[in-house]
């Protein structure tokens, strides 16, 4: 975006008072080309609380702990995802589970699905978790052993849909992983891009056609998992979520529908594997970046763990391998934007935020202030990554912060453990690793690695 003279921003006074910003209205074509230099472009030039104008519709952009705090926490009931662009790219895809629903729907299921992320519930996974890393470790091995490059970012999709087909739903779907994978990639290519007007081209038509393949797939592996479950009945797979939602009765005794199942369960398998995925992937990707903290992290594996097969009960002494992980996910936070539609007027930075206004917060811009982060575009796992401020936001905030977080961070963790001790992973050459921002924060040519299998 290019710089602008304060003369050209919008006005912060007067009876249209709003945050400044770009005056004209921006096409979103051109946004959309690089979001992530965009944000960041926007608040460098008018400050943490800033906003611009698209289709006619006022943006306003959150930079600030401060900010982010009052909006997912202090009056997050102010603030919901219906009618925003989250609810607009995922709803058609998930149906109204835990992650698109809001008020007393969304209280219902969080109640309904809290006891199945307690710790002690996500620790008595670890054997599963650590026998899917130990299988692609292996596989890694022996593509090393033909001199094969290995895809990283699809291998650790196939890996998470595993563990959290497996843990929270009690599916083998293992053969099913890498095309998951591929259909995950088909959907993050459509409805990242897909602003609401179809253009007619051959490209979106192309891309239109991989979408709905996508999803009827990913429809098919939902219905089987639940028809699968629903032959086998709850004593084959006691404890686990799908059975929480199978026997789950609301205030009159009502089940769930077939369709508030079939939404709650791809939610679950969705939003449980690929964004731990991609952390797994960028914590890779910035190992090899910067090989002395990978030269610390297997020294503390190696410590800790030996040549033995990792569980959860290491995983509060493998403490420089969670900051580099934490890091990773500060540099590139795999939900890159928050966006909330606020219910009623309310006031942010001494400015009135009229009732419908769309308001963002941007994990990779909040992670960068060089207020709150010294350096902020260095790679430093040594850092404090403190939840408490809202200036850290990898799982979000609030009220609705993740609840998957203690899930996916052990699951991450053992998956490194495993990894590392066994093989070195590094760039292909000639390959480049740039970020790109559809629904999640992706590399855009994927993340391709050679392999050696690690000797003393």
């Amino acid at each position: 975006m290019p710089r602008r003279s304060k003369s050209d921003a919008i006005p912060t006074a007067g009876s249209d008072d709003r945050p400044p910003g770009p005056a004209e209205d921006l096409e979103l074509v051109g946004i959309r080309a690089d979001p992530l230099t965009f944000l960041q472009d926007l608040v460098t030039e008018y400050g943490d609380l800033c906003s611009h104008q698209t289709r006619g519709q006022v943006v306003w952009f959150a930079n600030s702990p401060e900010f982010a705090r009052h909006i997912l926490k202090d009056n997050y009931t102010n603030y919901t995802k219906a009618g925003t662009p989250d609810d607009f790219m995922l709803t058609p895809l998930l149906g109204k589970g835990l992650l698109t629903s809001n008020g007393a729907q969304w209280e219902r299921q969080r109640r309904l699905c809290a006891p199945s992320f307690r710790r002690l519930a996500v620790e008595s996974f670890d054997g599963l978790m650590v026998e899917a890393a130990l299988d692609l470790a292996t596989a890694w091995g022996e593509a090393a052993d033909r001199g094969e490059a290995v895809r990283v970012d699809h291998d650790f999709t196939a890996l998470t849909l595993r563990v959290v087909a497996s843990a929270l739903l009690g599916s083998e779907l293992t053969a099913g992983g890498r095309g998951f994978g591929q259909a995950v990639d088909d959907i993050n290519r459509f409805i990242g891009h897909f602003d609401g007007t179809p253009p007619e081209d051959e490209d979106f038509r192309a891309r239109l056609r991989a979408y709905a393949g996508a999803k009827s797939f990913l429809d098919r592996v939902v219905g089987t998992m639940i028809g699968a479950r629903r032959l086998t009945g709850p004593h084959g797979h006691p404890g686990d979520l799908l059975d929480a939602m199978l026997g789950a009765r609301d205030e009159h005794g009502d089940a769930l529908s077939a369709k508030e199942l079939h939404d709650q369960v791809l939610t679950m398998v969705m939003a449980g594997h690929e964004t731990t995925a991609k952390a797994l992937s960028w914590t890779l990707h910035l190992l090899d970046r910067y090989p002395e903290h990978a030269v610390r992290v297997r020294t503390e594996i190696d410590r800790v763990v030996g040549t033995r097969l990792p569980t959860a009960a290491d995983l509060p002494d493998l403490i420089y391998t969670r900051q580099c992980l934490d890091e990773a996910v500060r540099l590139f936070p795999p939900v890159w934007l928050i966006s909330r539609l606020a219910v009623h007027d309310d006031l942010l930075g001494g400015l009135r935020i009229p009732a419908g206004t769309l308001v963002c917060i941007s994990p990779w811009t909040l992670h960068r202030h060089p207020e709150y982060w010294e350096a902020p575009e260095e790679y430093r796992p040594e850092r404090r990554h403190s939840r408490a401020g809202h200036s850290y936001l990898p799982f979000g905030g609030g009220p609705r912060v993740c609840i998957g977080q203690a899930f996916a961070t052990a699951e991450a963790m053992l998956v490194l453990t495993v990894v590392l001790q066994r093989l070195r992973l590094t760039r292909a050459p000639g390959t480049t690793v740039v970020p790109e921002a559809l629904v999640t924060l992706r590399p855009r040519d994927g993340l391709l690695m050679r392999v050696e299998r690690r000797h003393g």
